[in-house]
């Protein structure tokens, strides 16, 4: 990710305020683009850290990491290497047909399951949106996760567990 592109954007619109204030202005606007550059470049890499620390709680157990060559940063993607982590069903309509769930051995499990807050209260709120308990949606959505053949797809870039680009 090149930050000097964000960087001589509000450099030059800096310049750009300054020229319509006057000569004075103007001249101080420019000595103080020499300082500014490495306080934004700072600040933007305090806000792409913050933003991977984001990703890395809805992404959990997997990790975001900011890593910085040279002088630009680039995301380390780390997801666990564990065969029972599967991807993410992809999102279904509230409109779609409900997905049959086979409960034809009359048996129930009892698992515990720990979740973020912020995932906690999106699937809360789901499950009501559909008139659903919790537990009906979540068996609902396991079940279509787990009922659907669709391969996850195959990264662009992995180096052993770890695999760089941009997070969506």
């Amino acid at each position: 990710m090149e930050l000097q592109t964000s960087v001589d954007d509000v450099r030059d619109q800096l310049l750009t305020a300054a020229e319509n204030s006057g000569d004075e202005s103007r001249l101080a606007a420019e000595r103080m683009t020499a300082t500014i550059d490495s306080a934004l470049r700072l600040a933007l890499l305090e806000a792409v850290s913050a933003a991977a620390d984001e990703i890395t709680v809805e992404l959990a157990p997997g990790s975001v990491e900011v890593r910085l060559r040279g002088r630009d940063p680039e995301f380390a993607v780390t997801v666990p290497n564990t065969p029972s982590i599967q991807p993410a069903p992809p999102t279904v309509p509230a409109a779609a047909a409900p997905v049959p769930v086979d409960t034809d051995d009359g048996g129930t499990s009892r698992i515990t399951l720990r979740l973020p807050d912020l995932l906690k209260g999106r699937i809360e709120a789901a499950a009501e949106a559909e008139g659903l308990s919790v537990n009906g949606w979540l068996v609902r959505a396991l079940t279509a996760a787990t009922s659907a053949a669709v391969p996850p797809p195959a990264p662009t870039h992995a180096s052993g567990r770890s695999f760089t680009g941009w997070v969506n």
